[in-house]
Protein backbone atom coordinates (compact mmCIF):
# COMPACT_ATOMS: atom_id res chain seq x y z
CA UNK A 1 0.00 0.00 0.00
CA UNK A 2 1.39 3.31 -1.05
CA UNK A 3 2.04 5.62 1.76
CA UNK A 4 -0.46 8.26 1.52
CA UNK A 5 -3.07 5.23 1.17
CA UNK A 6 -1.71 4.75 4.23
CA UNK A 7 -2.08 7.83 5.73
CA UNK A 8 -5.56 8.31 4.12
CA UNK A 9 -6.73 5.02 6.48
CA UNK A 10 -5.51 6.35 9.17
CA UNK A 11 -7.60 9.44 8.93
CA UNK A 12 -10.68 7.38 8.02
CA UNK A 13 -9.74 5.56 11.10
CA UNK A 14 -10.00 7.99 13.05
CA UNK A 15 -12.65 9.83 11.72
CA UNK A 16 -14.97 9.12 15.37
CA UNK A 17 -12.16 10.79 18.05
CA UNK A 18 -11.83 14.06 15.24
CA UNK A 19 -15.09 14.99 15.52
CA UNK A 20 -14.88 14.70 18.91
CA UNK A 21 -11.94 16.70 19.29
CA UNK A 22 -13.04 19.48 17.08
CA UNK A 23 -16.28 19.42 19.20
CA UNK A 24 -14.31 20.19 22.18
CA UNK A 25 -12.42 22.81 20.41
CA UNK A 26 -15.89 24.63 18.87
CA UNK A 27 -17.08 24.51 23.09
CA UNK A 28 -14.64 27.98 23.90
CA UNK A 29 -16.19 31.21 23.32
CA UNK A 30 -13.53 32.50 21.65
CA UNK A 31 -15.17 35.97 21.00
CA UNK A 32 -12.14 38.02 19.82
CA UNK A 33 -14.54 41.17 19.41
CA UNK A 34 -15.57 40.96 23.34
CA UNK A 35 -13.00 42.00 26.36
CA UNK A 36 -15.67 39.81 28.45
CA UNK A 37 -14.36 36.65 27.09
CA UNK A 38 -10.40 37.66 26.47
CA UNK A 39 -9.71 34.33 28.95
CA UNK A 40 -11.87 32.65 26.80
CA UNK A 41 -9.78 33.19 23.70
CA UNK A 42 -6.51 32.52 25.44
CA UNK A 43 -7.70 29.20 27.31
CA UNK A 44 -8.53 28.09 23.58
CA UNK A 45 -5.20 29.10 22.26
CA UNK A 46 -3.79 27.37 24.89
CA UNK A 47 -5.41 24.15 23.80
CA UNK A 48 -4.51 24.42 20.40
CA UNK A 49 -1.25 24.78 21.76
CA UNK A 50 -0.94 21.46 23.55
CA UNK A 51 -3.10 19.83 21.17
CA UNK A 52 -0.43 20.61 18.38
CA UNK A 53 2.46 19.20 20.58
CA UNK A 54 0.14 16.09 20.87
CA UNK A 55 0.61 15.42 17.78
CA UNK A 56 4.32 16.13 17.13
CA UNK A 57 5.21 19.64 16.93
CA UNK A 58 8.38 20.87 18.34
CA UNK A 59 8.16 24.58 20.00
CA UNK A 60 4.28 24.37 20.48
CA UNK A 61 3.14 27.47 22.31
CA UNK A 62 1.39 30.63 22.82
CA UNK A 63 3.04 33.81 21.61
CA UNK A 64 1.93 37.12 23.32
CA UNK A 65 0.70 40.35 21.32
CA UNK A 66 -0.55 43.70 22.06
CA UNK A 67 -3.63 41.89 21.12
CA UNK A 68 -4.33 38.60 21.58
CA UNK A 69 -1.95 35.47 21.66
CA UNK A 70 -1.03 33.42 17.92
CA UNK A 71 -0.22 29.76 18.18
CA UNK A 72 2.88 28.88 16.55
CA UNK A 73 4.50 25.01 16.25
CA UNK A 74 6.66 23.88 13.32
CA UNK A 75 6.93 20.52 12.31
CA UNK A 76 10.11 19.33 10.39
CA UNK A 77 10.68 16.95 7.40
CA UNK A 78 12.86 14.09 7.63
CA UNK A 79 14.79 15.52 4.56
CA UNK A 80 15.54 19.41 5.26
CA UNK A 81 15.46 20.96 1.98
CA UNK A 82 12.01 19.81 1.30
CA UNK A 83 9.74 23.40 0.83
CA UNK A 84 8.16 24.73 3.84
CA UNK A 85 4.65 25.42 4.57
CA UNK A 86 2.73 28.09 6.12
CA UNK A 87 -0.54 26.37 7.96
CA UNK A 88 -2.96 29.67 8.73
CA UNK A 89 -6.48 29.41 10.33
CA UNK A 90 -7.57 31.68 13.04
CA UNK A 91 -9.41 30.46 15.98
CA UNK A 92 -11.05 33.06 17.40
CA UNK A 93 -14.68 33.37 16.28
CA UNK A 94 -18.08 35.80 15.96
CA UNK A 95 -20.26 36.86 18.46
CA UNK A 96 -22.98 34.84 19.15
CA UNK A 97 -25.51 37.49 19.85
CA UNK A 98 -29.46 36.54 19.50
CA UNK A 99 -28.63 33.36 21.31
CA UNK A 100 -32.56 32.69 21.35
CA UNK A 101 -32.15 32.20 17.50
CA UNK A 102 -30.12 29.07 17.71
CA UNK A 103 -31.60 25.66 17.69
CA UNK A 104 -28.99 24.50 20.17
CA UNK A 105 -25.98 26.91 22.39
CA UNK A 106 -23.78 28.38 19.93
CA UNK A 107 -21.18 27.58 21.97
CA UNK A 108 -22.40 23.96 23.11
CA UNK A 109 -21.39 22.06 20.13
CA UNK A 110 -23.69 19.25 19.05
CA UNK A 111 -24.35 16.79 15.66
CA UNK A 112 -26.98 16.57 13.94
CA UNK A 113 -28.21 15.90 10.40
CA UNK A 114 -24.39 15.64 9.65
CA UNK A 115 -23.22 18.48 10.53
CA UNK A 116 -21.60 20.02 13.74
CA UNK A 117 -23.81 23.20 15.16
CA UNK A 118 -21.34 25.63 17.09
CA UNK A 119 -20.36 28.94 16.49
CA UNK A 120 -16.89 28.87 14.73
CA UNK A 121 -17.55 25.23 13.99
CA UNK A 122 -17.04 25.89 10.16
CA UNK A 123 -15.58 29.95 10.58
CA UNK A 124 -12.80 29.08 11.17
CA UNK A 125 -12.01 25.93 13.66
CA UNK A 126 -13.53 23.21 11.97
CA UNK A 127 -11.69 24.32 8.40
CA UNK A 128 -8.29 24.77 10.36
CA UNK A 129 -8.48 21.37 12.13
CA UNK A 130 -8.43 19.61 8.40
CA UNK A 131 -4.65 20.46 8.23
CA UNK A 132 -4.17 19.57 11.90
CA UNK A 133 -5.73 16.50 11.57
CA UNK A 134 -3.81 16.01 7.92
CA UNK A 135 -0.69 17.07 9.72
CA UNK A 136 -1.13 14.29 12.64
CA UNK A 137 -1.94 11.36 9.82
CA UNK A 138 1.45 11.90 8.51
CA UNK A 139 3.16 11.90 12.05
CA UNK A 140 1.46 8.54 12.96
CA UNK A 141 2.03 6.70 9.94
CA UNK A 142 4.73 7.91 8.76
CA UNK A 143 6.90 9.27 11.32
CA UNK A 144 7.30 12.82 9.90
CA UNK A 145 6.12 15.14 7.65
CA UNK A 146 6.48 15.45 4.13
CA UNK A 147 7.31 18.88 4.05
CA UNK A 148 8.82 21.43 6.75
CA UNK A 149 5.74 22.55 7.91
CA UNK A 150 4.98 26.07 10.10
CA UNK A 151 1.59 26.40 11.68
CA UNK A 152 0.61 29.87 12.97
CA UNK A 153 -3.03 30.42 14.58
CA UNK A 154 -4.23 33.79 15.32
CA UNK A 155 -6.58 34.94 17.60
CA UNK A 156 -7.67 38.14 15.84
CA UNK A 157 -8.90 37.50 12.10
CA UNK A 158 -12.63 38.38 13.19
CA UNK A 159 -11.37 42.11 13.97
CA UNK A 160 -8.25 42.78 11.33
CA UNK A 161 -5.75 40.42 12.26
CA UNK A 162 -3.77 43.58 13.68
CA UNK A 163 -1.40 41.91 15.86
CA UNK A 164 -0.82 38.74 13.37
CA UNK A 165 0.59 41.86 10.54
CA UNK A 166 3.21 42.70 13.02
CA UNK A 167 4.20 39.54 14.26
CA UNK A 168 4.86 38.61 10.32
CA UNK A 169 6.42 41.79 9.77
CA UNK A 170 9.07 41.32 12.59
CA UNK A 171 9.66 37.69 12.17
CA UNK A 172 9.32 37.30 8.56
CA UNK A 173 13.20 35.62 8.10
CA UNK A 174 12.21 32.95 11.12
CA UNK A 175 8.43 32.34 8.82
CA UNK A 176 9.97 31.94 5.31
CA UNK A 177 8.33 29.71 3.72
CA UNK A 178 7.08 28.42 0.44
CA UNK A 179 3.26 28.69 -0.05
CA UNK A 180 1.05 29.03 3.15
CA UNK A 181 -1.66 26.89 3.46
CA UNK A 182 -5.26 27.96 4.90
CA UNK A 183 -9.06 27.22 4.45
CA UNK A 184 -11.56 30.28 5.53
CA UNK A 185 -13.56 30.46 2.94
CA UNK A 186 -16.39 28.43 0.60
CA UNK A 187 -17.48 25.54 -1.84
CA UNK A 188 -19.58 26.66 -4.38
CA UNK A 189 -22.23 24.22 -3.42
CA UNK A 190 -22.01 20.49 -2.21
CA UNK A 191 -19.26 18.13 -4.07
CA UNK A 192 -18.18 21.19 -5.94
CA UNK A 193 -14.05 21.55 -5.02
CA UNK A 194 -13.44 25.33 -4.83
CA UNK A 195 -9.87 27.00 -4.94
CA UNK A 196 -10.10 31.12 -3.98
CA UNK A 197 -7.64 33.31 -5.69
CA UNK A 198 -8.59 36.09 -5.18
CA UNK A 199 -9.56 38.48 -2.47
CA UNK A 200 -11.11 41.89 -2.03
CA UNK A 201 -8.83 44.66 0.84
CA UNK A 202 -10.74 46.45 2.61
CA UNK A 203 -10.74 49.69 4.55
CA UNK A 204 -13.39 50.51 7.52
CA UNK A 205 -14.04 53.92 8.77
CA UNK A 206 -16.05 56.10 11.44
CA UNK A 207 -17.75 59.61 10.57
CA UNK A 208 -18.81 61.77 12.93
CA UNK A 209 -21.31 65.02 12.17
CA UNK A 210 -21.32 67.56 15.10
CA UNK A 211 -23.73 70.15 14.55
CA UNK A 212 -24.30 71.60 18.45
CA UNK A 213 -22.55 71.01 21.76
CA UNK A 214 -26.22 70.12 22.95
CA UNK A 215 -29.30 67.86 21.93
CA UNK A 216 -32.04 70.84 21.12
CA UNK A 217 -35.81 71.10 21.41
CA UNK A 218 -37.63 70.76 17.69
CA UNK A 219 -40.04 73.09 18.60
CA UNK A 220 -38.07 75.82 19.70
CA UNK A 221 -35.24 75.51 16.60
CA UNK A 222 -36.82 72.92 14.19
CA UNK A 223 -36.20 74.97 11.23
CA UNK A 224 -33.29 77.57 12.28
CA UNK A 225 -30.80 74.55 13.12
CA UNK A 226 -29.44 72.42 10.67
CA UNK A 227 -29.78 68.72 11.85
CA UNK A 228 -26.82 66.63 11.70
CA UNK A 229 -29.19 63.36 11.02
CA UNK A 230 -30.19 65.16 8.57
CA UNK A 231 -26.98 66.39 7.14
CA UNK A 232 -25.58 62.95 7.63
CA UNK A 233 -28.36 61.30 5.13
CA UNK A 234 -27.63 64.00 2.64
CA UNK A 235 -23.32 63.48 3.01
CA UNK A 236 -23.94 59.46 2.74
CA UNK A 237 -26.51 59.69 -0.22
CA UNK A 238 -23.88 61.55 -1.91
CA UNK A 239 -21.36 58.59 -1.89
CA UNK A 240 -22.99 57.12 -4.82
CA UNK A 241 -24.42 57.97 -7.95
CA UNK A 242 -27.58 57.16 -9.55
CA UNK A 243 -26.16 54.33 -11.57
CA UNK A 244 -24.86 52.49 -8.74
CA UNK A 245 -21.13 53.90 -9.05
CA UNK A 246 -19.18 55.01 -5.90
CA UNK A 247 -19.33 58.82 -6.72
CA UNK A 248 -15.66 59.52 -4.46
CA UNK A 249 -13.50 61.21 -7.00
CA UNK A 250 -10.74 58.90 -8.10
CA UNK A 251 -11.98 56.10 -6.72
CA UNK A 252 -11.96 53.82 -9.74
CA UNK A 253 -8.69 55.56 -10.90
CA UNK A 254 -6.50 52.32 -9.78
CA UNK A 255 -9.18 48.81 -10.39
CA UNK A 256 -7.66 46.58 -12.55
CA UNK A 257 -9.63 45.37 -15.47
CA UNK A 258 -10.58 41.79 -15.50
CA UNK A 259 -10.50 39.77 -19.24
CA UNK A 260 -12.83 38.85 -21.62
CA UNK A 261 -11.20 35.41 -20.58
CA UNK A 262 -11.74 35.72 -16.76
CA UNK A 263 -15.34 36.55 -17.21
CA UNK A 264 -16.40 34.11 -19.29
CA UNK A 265 -14.78 31.43 -17.18
CA UNK A 266 -16.96 33.29 -13.57
CA UNK A 267 -20.14 33.37 -16.21
CA UNK A 268 -19.54 29.50 -16.61
CA UNK A 269 -18.87 28.50 -12.57
CA UNK A 270 -19.36 31.58 -10.61
CA UNK A 271 -23.37 31.83 -8.69
CA UNK A 272 -25.63 33.68 -11.24
CA UNK A 273 -27.52 36.57 -10.00
CA UNK A 274 -30.72 34.17 -9.15
CA UNK A 275 -28.51 32.19 -6.73
CA UNK A 276 -26.96 35.19 -5.40
CA UNK A 277 -30.03 37.20 -4.89
CA UNK A 278 -31.61 34.01 -3.29
CA UNK A 279 -28.70 33.52 -1.16
CA UNK A 280 -29.32 37.14 0.24
CA UNK A 281 -32.90 37.22 0.08
CA UNK A 282 -33.74 39.90 -1.99
CA UNK A 283 -35.76 39.95 -4.92
CA UNK A 284 -33.82 42.59 -6.58
CA UNK A 285 -30.03 43.07 -7.25
CA UNK A 286 -28.23 46.66 -7.03
CA UNK A 287 -25.04 47.88 -8.51
CA UNK A 288 -22.90 49.21 -11.08
CA UNK A 289 -24.20 48.11 -13.98
CA UNK A 290 -22.18 46.21 -17.09
CA UNK A 291 -21.48 43.86 -14.46
CA UNK A 292 -23.12 40.78 -13.10
CA UNK A 293 -24.19 40.31 -9.44
CA UNK A 294 -20.99 38.03 -8.85
CA UNK A 295 -18.42 40.69 -10.49
CA UNK A 296 -19.84 43.39 -8.47
CA UNK A 297 -19.28 41.58 -5.42
CA UNK A 298 -15.39 40.05 -6.50
CA UNK A 299 -14.04 41.65 -8.84
CA UNK A 300 -15.29 45.30 -8.70
CA UNK A 301 -15.19 47.79 -5.58
CA UNK A 302 -18.08 48.47 -3.46
CA UNK A 303 -18.57 50.90 -0.80
CA UNK A 304 -21.21 50.08 2.10
CA UNK A 305 -22.91 51.89 4.85
CA UNK A 306 -22.45 49.36 7.93
CA UNK A 307 -24.44 51.77 10.29
CA UNK A 308 -25.98 54.84 11.71
CA UNK A 309 -26.76 56.28 14.66
CA UNK A 310 -28.40 59.64 15.82
CA UNK A 311 -30.98 61.06 18.27
CA UNK A 312 -33.32 59.44 19.91
CA UNK A 313 -33.69 55.63 19.30
CA UNK A 314 -35.92 54.58 22.69
CA UNK A 315 -39.53 53.72 22.73
CA UNK A 316 -42.18 56.60 22.30
CA UNK A 317 -41.38 60.08 20.98
CA UNK A 318 -38.80 62.93 22.13
CA UNK A 319 -38.30 66.43 20.12
CA UNK A 320 -34.97 66.84 19.69
CA UNK A 321 -32.31 68.05 17.29
CA UNK A 322 -29.63 65.94 18.10
CA UNK A 323 -26.14 67.58 18.82
CA UNK A 324 -24.41 64.92 17.11
CA UNK A 325 -25.14 61.96 14.06
CA UNK A 326 -22.39 59.37 13.36
CA UNK A 327 -22.12 56.34 10.52
CA UNK A 328 -19.50 53.27 10.14
CA UNK A 329 -18.60 53.03 6.30
CA UNK A 330 -16.59 49.94 4.50
CA UNK A 331 -15.24 49.65 1.26
CA UNK A 332 -14.13 46.53 -0.06
CA UNK A 333 -11.18 46.86 -2.75
CA UNK A 334 -9.65 45.09 -6.01
CA UNK A 335 -6.39 44.86 -7.46
CA UNK A 336 -4.41 47.12 -7.28
CA UNK A 337 -6.00 49.68 -5.09
CA UNK A 338 -4.35 50.84 -2.43
CA UNK A 339 -6.30 50.98 0.89
CA UNK A 340 -4.89 54.78 2.31
CA UNK A 341 -4.96 56.33 -1.22
CA UNK A 342 -8.63 54.94 -1.25
CA UNK A 343 -8.95 56.43 2.75
CA UNK A 344 -7.31 59.84 1.67
CA UNK A 345 -10.07 60.32 -1.33
CA UNK A 346 -13.18 59.35 1.02
CA UNK A 347 -12.15 61.62 3.21
CA UNK A 348 -11.52 64.49 1.35
CA UNK A 349 -14.53 63.78 -0.50
CA UNK A 350 -16.62 63.91 2.82
CA UNK A 351 -14.87 66.69 4.45
CA UNK A 352 -15.89 68.47 0.91
CA UNK A 353 -19.35 67.90 0.94
CA UNK A 354 -19.96 68.24 4.23
CA UNK A 355 -22.42 71.49 4.97
CA UNK A 356 -20.57 74.61 6.39
CA UNK A 357 -23.50 74.19 9.63
CA UNK A 358 -21.23 70.65 10.84
CA UNK A 359 -17.98 69.83 11.81
CA UNK A 360 -16.90 66.49 10.76
CA UNK A 361 -14.30 63.76 12.01
CA UNK A 362 -13.38 60.86 11.07
CA UNK A 363 -11.72 57.14 12.74
CA UNK A 364 -10.02 55.16 10.53
CA UNK A 365 -10.91 51.74 12.01
CA UNK A 366 -9.42 49.13 9.52
CA UNK A 367 -6.56 48.85 6.32
CA UNK A 368 -6.49 45.95 4.59
CA UNK A 369 -5.04 45.12 0.59
CA UNK A 370 -6.51 43.35 -1.49
CA UNK A 371 -4.41 39.94 -2.97
CA UNK A 372 -4.36 37.78 -6.27
CA UNK A 373 -2.23 34.79 -6.76
CA UNK A 374 -0.98 33.06 -9.53
CA UNK A 375 -3.25 30.25 -11.05
CA UNK A 376 -0.45 28.92 -13.01
CA UNK A 377 2.14 27.79 -10.42
CA UNK A 378 3.22 24.56 -9.02
CA UNK A 379 1.46 24.85 -5.70
CA UNK A 380 -1.70 25.38 -7.58
CA UNK A 381 -1.37 22.61 -9.70
CA UNK A 382 -0.61 20.22 -6.56
CA UNK A 383 -3.67 22.02 -4.82
CA UNK A 384 -5.74 21.28 -7.99
CA UNK A 385 -4.96 17.56 -8.24
CA UNK A 386 -5.40 17.33 -4.43
CA UNK A 387 -8.93 18.55 -4.52
CA UNK A 388 -9.97 16.47 -7.43
CA UNK A 389 -8.79 13.09 -5.51
CA UNK A 390 -10.42 14.18 -2.61
CA UNK A 391 -13.35 14.97 -3.74
CA UNK A 392 -14.03 13.12 -7.13
CA UNK A 393 -14.25 16.16 -9.16
CA UNK A 394 -11.89 18.94 -11.00
CA UNK A 395 -12.18 22.08 -8.87
CA UNK A 396 -13.40 25.44 -9.81
CA UNK A 397 -11.81 28.84 -8.94
CA UNK A 398 -13.14 31.69 -7.73
CA UNK A 399 -12.72 35.04 -6.26
CA UNK A 400 -13.83 36.02 -2.92
CA UNK A 401 -15.65 39.14 -1.80
CA UNK A 402 -14.75 39.20 1.57
CA UNK A 403 -11.44 40.46 2.71
CA UNK A 404 -8.79 37.67 4.45
CA UNK A 405 -6.29 40.05 6.37
CA UNK A 406 -2.90 37.48 5.68
CA UNK A 407 -3.37 36.95 2.21
CA UNK A 408 -1.68 40.20 1.54
CA UNK A 409 0.63 40.46 4.19
CA UNK A 410 2.10 36.74 3.13
CA UNK A 411 1.82 38.29 -0.76
CA UNK A 412 4.15 41.35 0.41
CA UNK A 413 6.61 38.78 1.84
CA UNK A 414 6.58 36.74 -1.36
CA UNK A 415 4.67 33.74 0.24
CA UNK A 416 2.00 32.74 -2.69
CA UNK A 417 -1.37 31.31 -0.18
CA UNK A 418 -3.10 28.29 -1.45
CA UNK A 419 -7.12 29.07 -0.59
CA UNK A 420 -8.84 25.85 -0.24
CA UNK A 421 -12.52 26.31 1.02
CA UNK A 422 -14.45 23.38 3.14
CA UNK A 423 -17.22 25.21 3.83
CA UNK A 424 -20.86 25.59 2.05
CA UNK A 425 -22.98 28.71 1.20
CA UNK A 426 -25.87 27.54 3.58
CA UNK A 427 -23.09 26.76 6.46
CA UNK A 428 -24.72 29.81 7.94
CA UNK A 429 -21.26 31.24 9.01
CA UNK A 430 -21.23 34.52 11.07
CA UNK A 431 -25.46 33.64 11.72
CA UNK A 432 -27.22 32.18 14.02
CA UNK A 433 -26.87 28.20 14.01
CA UNK A 434 -23.37 28.04 12.34
CA UNK A 435 -22.66 24.44 10.99
CA UNK A 436 -19.88 22.71 9.49
CA UNK A 437 -21.00 19.82 7.13
CA UNK A 438 -18.83 16.14 8.43
CA UNK A 439 -18.52 14.82 4.97
CA UNK A 440 -16.66 18.03 3.79
CA UNK A 441 -14.37 18.05 7.07
CA UNK A 442 -13.09 14.55 6.39
CA UNK A 443 -13.14 15.14 2.88
CA UNK A 444 -10.52 18.59 3.83
CA UNK A 445 -8.35 16.49 6.10
CA UNK A 446 -7.70 14.14 2.68
CA UNK A 447 -7.32 17.12 0.49
CA UNK A 448 -5.03 18.23 2.99
CA UNK A 449 -3.02 15.21 3.38
CA UNK A 450 -2.45 14.78 0.09
CA UNK A 451 -1.08 18.08 -0.82
CA UNK A 452 1.67 18.02 1.34
CA UNK A 453 2.47 14.80 -0.09
CA UNK A 454 2.85 16.23 -3.60
CA UNK A 455 4.57 19.42 -2.22
CA UNK A 456 6.65 17.01 -0.34
CA UNK A 457 7.88 15.22 -3.64
CA UNK A 458 11.48 16.24 -4.67
CA UNK A 459 11.37 19.00 -7.32
CA UNK A 460 8.30 20.30 -7.21
CA UNK A 461 9.01 23.69 -6.23
CA UNK A 462 12.33 24.29 -7.47
CA UNK A 463 11.92 23.04 -10.70
CA UNK A 464 8.84 25.90 -11.48
CA UNK A 465 10.38 28.91 -12.28
CA UNK A 466 6.69 31.00 -11.95
CA UNK A 467 7.15 31.07 -8.05
CA UNK A 468 10.44 33.14 -8.26
CA UNK A 469 11.30 31.21 -5.28
CA UNK A 470 14.48 29.74 -4.26
CA UNK A 471 15.21 26.84 -3.04
CA UNK A 472 16.92 26.91 0.50
CA UNK A 473 19.16 24.28 1.38
CA UNK A 474 18.99 22.97 4.67
CA UNK A 475 16.62 26.00 5.76
CA UNK A 476 15.07 25.23 9.63
CA UNK A 477 12.27 27.49 11.06
CA UNK A 478 13.74 29.50 14.03
CA UNK A 479 13.33 31.82 16.29
CA UNK A 480 9.56 33.07 17.12
CA UNK A 481 8.11 29.91 16.13
CA UNK A 482 11.39 27.28 16.88
CA UNK A 483 13.47 25.62 19.24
Amino acid sequence: MALIDRVLAYTNAHRQRFVRELTELVRFPSVSADPAHAKDVRACASWLAAHLASIGATGARVVETNGHPIVVAVLRASHPDRPTVLVYGHYDVQPAERATEWTSPPFAPVVRDGSLFGRGSCDDKGQLFTHLKALEAWMRVAGDVPVNVICMIEGEEEIGSAALRSFLTENRLALRADVALMSDMLMRGPDRPTITYAVRGEIAMEIELRGTDRDLHSGQFGGAIHDPAQALAELLASLHDARGRIAVPGFYDRVRPVSAAERRYMARVAPDDKEILMSAGAGLGWGERGFSLYERTTSRPSLSINGISAGYTGTGHKAVIPARASAKLSARLVPDQVPDEILALLTRHLEHATPPTMRISATTLLSVPPAQVDLDSAVMRAARESCAAAFGRAPVFVRLGGTIPIVSTLEALGIPAVMIGFALPDDRIHASDEHFELANFHRGIATSARFLGLLGQAGVLENDHRLSLPRRQGRRPHSAVGH
